[in-house]
């Protein structure tokens, strides 16, 4: 009976946030843990047992999974290493494969490794030897390094932004180990750095003119001699050596087919560069927009993005409304531990002055609030979006006059609407809702709002990448520097 390990390793990082991320802020499953975790949700690994399960004759492996509590600092070494160790003990001590399947992210970094999933997978070939094909799932922000592409078999990215395609590529990965497996199938991968930080509204596949380079590479895919096509479009905190956009090909033992469609993806997506940037508004023209919005104006705060590694503990546009006298009722998540303890000290009802914003991320002014305690939770609760496990760690609902303020003691994702939904509150009841993720599906908020506005606030993902300071990046790069040029060089492996 054939046999496949199963391990994750997932988390992305933001090289600009000071709070570094530690082994705690991982959830850690092993063996059938792993498994319990992943039934009933739409995750990349979920996808993998699914189409696994349908072929009676293997036997599947659940070795180990690391998953983020949500992104974060760069990784410190110990815990990273600790990380690493477990990961790979795991496979050390699994029975003796025909395939594995691994679920990684390509935005991790540590302090002592600026590639922490190129690592793994160089580890692990040195364990599992050069016979067991390998194949990796990756979010289509990750950083595409050669080591990775040397000790995959093959690798399949997301196809989706906002992110809607977990489960399925998870099944296209699976998909294809086993035709690796069942013989006469010989990956060769191509790929071309593109050296281009893109960020804004045209990245959304659905709607943007990364979709139709996305649709491209389907439509690659759909040939026979084509495993795998894809882009990853990096993420732009990571600030790591190879940190660029990569267009990348797999196909069955034809490299003149994957080098000539890895060329032209990353031609046609270089020449849209300038139009994937993004479109901000000031906070003194946000905060005058949003007054004078019918319905609910949401704010998007993606400089503050936790699900992009930021900490979530900014307060500039609560400052700016209460600099304005903004009167609509406003909704507005943030991180501030000390904030939450004084709430539970004080219990559900009472009133408590905190000082509010700017515990972590010094480059904000933390703002004394008097606010009615409104709740108190222990920040457990299950996603919106995918049913996964979210842990915002305590967390207070506090009410400032009009404004409500959902306080967690820890950062935790906001691409959706979990965090206001599991704390009583419907964002379709407020006239101002900020949302700290740079695109949600267009359901929670954007099909329904009276404005969307991308607000130009400061924060450590800000849009303005030019902003941030890179120091670790190879440059030159777009829109880093001026006059960046680019011609495309093909790189190919076959294993």
């Amino acid at each position: 009976m054939p046999r496949i390990l199963i391990a994750e390793c997932i988390h992305e990082i933001c090289s600009f946030n000071p709070v570094p991320t530690r082994y705690d802020d991982f959830f850690i499953n092993v063996g059938p843990k792993l498994l319990a975790y992943h039934t009933g949700v739409g995750s990349e690994v979920g996808g993998a047992l699914q189409v696994f399960s349908e072929r009676p004759d293997l036997e599947v492996v659940p070795l180990y999974s690391a998953r983020g509590i949500t992104s974060g600092g760069t990784i410190v070494a110990g815990d990273f290493s600790r990380l690493a160790d477990e990961f790979l003990d795991s496979i050390r001590n699994a029975p003796p494969a025909d395939g594995i399947y691994f679920a990684l992210h390509g935005a991790m970094a540590a302090t002592n490794e600026c590639d922490p999933e190129g690592y793994l997978l160089e580890q692990t070939r040195k364990i599992v030897g050069e016979k067991v094909p390998i194949v990796a799932s990756f979010d289509l922000h990750g950083i595409l390094t050669d080591r990775m592409l040397q000790h995959a078999d093959a690798i399949v990215i997301y196809h989706t932004y906002p992110h809607i395609d977990f489960f399925q590529t998870g099944q296209r990965g699976a998909r294809l180990l086993l035709r690796i497996m069942a013989g006469g199938c010989k990956p060769v991968t191509a790929k071309v750095r593109i050296p281009a930080l893109v960020r804004g509204n045209e990245l959304i596949t659905a709607t943007g003119v990364f979709g139709q380079i996305i649709h491209r590479a389907k439509i690659y895919e759909e040939s026979p001699s084509v495993l795998a096509a894809g882009m990853f479009i990096g993420n732009p905190f990571t600030d790591v050596p190879d940190l660029a956009c990569y267009s990348i090909v797999v196909t069955d033992n034809d490299a003149p087919a994957a080098e000539q469609h890895a060329r032209r993806l990353a031609e046609v997506f270089w020449d849209h560069r300038t139009e994937m940037q993004p479109k901000l508004t000031s906070l003194d023209e946000s905060v005058r927009q949003a007054a004078h919005t019918e319905g609910t104006a949401i704010l998007v705060d993606a400089a503050d993005a936790t699900s992009s590694g930021a900490p979530g503990d900014s307060n500039a546009i609560l400052n700016k409304l209460l600099e304005k006298n903004y009167r609509g009722k406003a909704l507005i998540p943030i991180v501030d531990a000390p904030a939450v303890e004084a709430a539970f000290a004080v219990g559900i009802g009472a009133r408590v002055t905190v000082r509010l914003g700017g515990t972590l991320d010094k480059r904000f002014t933390p703002i004394e609030i008097t606010a009615q305690v409104r709740m108190l939770s222990d920040g457990r609760f299950r996603s919106e979006s995918f049913q996964q496990e979210w842990y915002s760690g305590q967390t207070v609902v506090l009410q400032a006059d009009n404004i409500t303020l959902v306080v967690t003691s820890r950062p935790v994702h906001l691409y959706d609407r979990s965090l206001f939904y599991a704390h009583g509150q419907n964002p379709r009841h407020f006239d101002l809702v900020v949302v700290k993720s740079p695109h949600c599906q267009p359901h929670m908020f954007a099909d329904w709002c009276g404005r969307l506005i991308n607000v130009d606030a400061p924060g450590a993902t800000s849009a303005n990448v030019r902003s941030l300071g890179h120091t670790q990046c190879r440059r030159p790069l777009f829109p880093l520097d001026e006059n960046v040029e680019f011609v495309p060089e093909v790189k190919v492996f076959a294993r």
